[in-house]
Formats: C-alpha cells, structure tokens, sequence
C-alpha cells in the first residue's frame, strides 16, 4: 500500500489559520470556505478518508456546528458563516473524535482519539451584506433530511439561581422573541435567551394555543427512552399538566387539558431498544419479534388511529448492530414494515397517520465515545431516512442531531444519552447542582410546529 495510506492521522494543517499571528478576521453575511488537511505523527500528509472531525462554532450569542464534508483523500473542507445581528469574538474548535470510520466499529471505545486539535480566535466584523429572512417554519420546510442551524442568545441573566424545583426562570415566560428568530414568547423555553433556528424558525405555543392545535387527536410514539422525557416535558411545559412526573417506556393514555375537561388527546408510546420494555440495545432489531409486531400493528387495526407517528431509531442500535451492512438490512426491514402499517390503514379507507421522524441525539461528554458514538449515529440517521424514502412512509423530518449537536460536548445539557431529563435540584453528572433542559424543550416545541402549522 501507499504510505500515506496506512499511516493515521495524529495532526491537521488548516492553511488558511495556521501561522497567523495578526489575528483572524472574517466579515459576518458572507459564506467563508477553509479546508485541513490530516496529518500522520511525522508531520506527512495522510490520505485516506473516514476520520471524524468534530467541528464546533460558538460566541457569547451563537453555537452552532459548521457544515464539514470529509473530500476521500484526508482533505475536509469546512464553511463558516455567522448572520450580521451576531458580529463579535468566536473560536472554532476541532476535535478529532474517531479515525478511518472507527467511530461505526462494534466496540469503537478502545479506538477514541477525542483530541482537541484547534481552538482558533476568529472576529466577526459586522458587514452591510443582507441575508433573506428566515420565515418561520410551514410544513414543506420538514422535508430535509440534514438540517444546518444554530443557536442564537436573545438575553442573558447572570444573576439566575437554579430554583428548588431545578428550574431555571431566567426570563419572564412572557419574554417575547425577536423576529425571524423566533416566534412568540421565548421565555417559557427556560433557556436563559438561548433558540434554535435552521432554514426556518419555529413558534413557541402557549398552553391554550398548544390544547387547540391537539385536542381530539392521537399521537403515536415510536423510539427510544428520550421519548419518554420529550413527552413528559410537553405535557409538564407546554401543555401545563402536572399530574404525570414519569412516562414509562410503555405509556397509553388520554390527557385531559386540566383548564377544559372538553379538550382531550391521546399519548401512546412505545418503547423501541427491545421488544420488552425492561429490555435494552435491539433498536429496530425488535420488530424481528413477531409478538412485539403484533402490539404495534394492533393500535393501527381498528376504526381509529392515531393521526401522527412520531419516530426515531434510537442508540440502542448503536450497541446491537456489529456493521453498517447489518444495520441497513435492519433499516430496510424496519422501513417496510411501517410502510405497510401505514398502506394497511389506506386500503382500509382511512385516513393514513403521518410519519414524522426525529433523527437520534448526538450523545454527549463522555458518550461521545461509546458504542452510540455521534459518527456512528449520524451515519444510521442517514440510513433510516434513506429506507423510509425508499418505501414512500417518510412525512416529515425534525433533524434533533443537529439540535443537540452544539451542547454534546460535555453533560452540561445532557447526562450523555438523555437531553430532556426532569428537572432536579440535585448533583448532576458534572459534579455541578441541576442541569439545563432547554434542548428537548425546545424539540418539544419543533415537533408541536410540526404537527400544529400547515
């Protein structure tokens, strides 16, 4: 073989920062375009693709993951664009988490490089270049696969104690959110003046707006533990009903909006990292269990069914599949079978439910390591909308590991594998008391968007 084939990447060239000692300046609009080339431990080029460079933008108001794209050869090339309202002082870091697809590897742990190799200073001069405004999202802007967006700071309190409840209040729930930034009142995301934004921008619902978008409706769920806090956070933050502190990995019922007993819509989740419920790590492997298959198809036979299935592959398959090859066999078949529950519910004259599918978290701090790896994650994220597509039963598309992305290097918003964890005023996995929540929150409030604005 080539010599610069068999080595391994240790170090990177980034020749457009590397030796500047005046200081990097960028102006804000425009679209600025770099690449880094790897680099083996003697300093010699290395040519072969598959490392997995984590790549992280972030100011006082912005964090967001510059869109990276691996050229084969060692090469990455990597754009940086931040909006005019957000000029000021950023760093970009890059880290180089796994080498040659080692991240997709059965037990990809032992191989982790997880070394940080830039922290570049970059200013953002405020520039008279005009974007487009980012109108807020309708239902034709769900049908990308990737999202590419950020995450903006409106406001910032600095004197904001967590509360005994683990809550952070940090701005009155009423506080409104600037345009095209986001709609209506950003405060009750608790956030402390943190949004997500991508190609669009999402509404925030209150409790009456949230009831009269749901009520009468039936919402399936169909993924792993993260369902479970997402739908306890919308029913808690959005929907403002107290009375149920834990969903179970198996959950069905009606809510009843506790201000009108008129307004009702029905929760059922099933739980999809093992065909039973106190089982772990089968992901999409589940539905090979012709029981487990039976329980699905079951609320998907009679005169109702739920109007909107709301999916996602989840990290247990990150822990089952031994290979890429065998999970796209296990995508393809998971693919199908949904195809034909939704085809089922058509021919029998109904209404079909639409598939709206969230793409798994980007774990964070020290899972960023382990089997559900954010190399191996986004790669069977494109893999499960690729078979979807293939078999016609894709709707709508929330891209959650783009969400999560920006906060998945340490546990500050996360416990590793979970963002939308109940709030708790307690020591959290960073040795800090309490921890931030806001990031499922506000997929709570995308997928509301999604299911409530034509």
């Amino acid at each position: 073989g080539e010599p610069c084939k068999d080595s391994r990447t240790v170090e990177i060239k980034v020749p457009s920062f590397d030796g500047n000692n005046k200081g990097i300046e960028l102006s804000t609009g425009e679209i600025h375009e770099f690449v880094f080339h790897a680099l083996d431990d003697s300093g010699a080029p290395h040519c072969l693709g598959g490392d997995y460079f984590e790549i992280d933008l972030s100011g006082e108001k912005w964090k967001s993951r510059p869109p990276v794209k691996d050229v084969g050869n060692g090469t990455h090339a990597f754009s940086l664009q931040v909006h005019p309202d957000f000029s000021g002082n950023y760093n970009l870091t890059i880290i180089l988490l796994f080498r040659h697809y080692e991240g997709l590897k059965f037990s990809p742990e032992r191989f982790a490089f997880d070394k940080i190799l830039r922290v570049i200073p970059i200013r953002f001069l405020k520039s008279e270049s005009q974007l487009p405004a980012i109108n807020q999202c309708r239902s034709f802007d769900y049908s990308k696969d990737v999202w590419s967006g950020r995450w903006t700071r409106h406001s910032k309190n600095d004197s904001c104690p967590i509360s005994d409840d683990g809550r952070y209040r940090c701005q009155e729930p009423g506080f409104s959110c600037p345009a095209q930034w986001c709609n209506g009142p950003l405060g009750l995301l608790e956030s402390n003046g943190w949004v997500y934004s991508t190609h669009c921008s999402f509404k925030f619902f209150s409790p009456d707006e949230a009831w009269g978008c749901l009520t009468n409706r039936w919402i399936f769920w169909w993924g792993d533990s993260n369902h479970c806090d997402t739908i306890r956070n919308i029913l808690n933050f959005v929907l403002d009903v107290h009375d149920i502190p834990a969903v179970p990995r198996r959950f069905d019922m009606n809510i009843t909006n506790p201000r009108n007993p008129t307004q009702t819509v029905r929760f059922t989740s099933i739980f999809n990292g093992h065909p039973n419920d106190t089982g772990n790590y089968q992901g999409l492997n589940s539905l090979v269990n012709p029981e487990y298959q039976e329980l699905l198809k079951g609320y998907f036979s009679g005169n109702v069914v739920p109007d909107t299935i709301i999916m996602n592959s989840g990290l247990h398959d990150g822990v089952y599949w031994p290979n890429i090859r065998n999970f796209i066999r296990g995508a393809d078949f998971a693919a199908s079978f949904w195809a034909s529950v939704v085809e089922g519910v058509r021919r029998r004259g109904l209404a079909p439910p639409e598939i709206v599918y969230r793409t798994t978290v980007a774990t964070g701090g020290y899972a960023r390591r382990l089997a559900f790896n954010p190399q191996k994650m986004e790669a069977f994220n494109g893999v499960v909308l690729d078979k979807m597509r293939k078999y016609g039963a894709l709707g709508k598309v929330i891209d959650d590991f783009d969400m999560t992305y920006p906060w998945h290097y340490d546990n500050r918003c996360n416990d590793g594998v979970h963002y939308g964890r109940a709030p708790l005023k307690m020591k959290w996995r960073d040795g800090e008391i309490g921890h931030q929540y806001f990031v499922d929150l506000m997929l709570c409030h995308v997928l509301i968007n999604a299911m409530c604005v034509k």
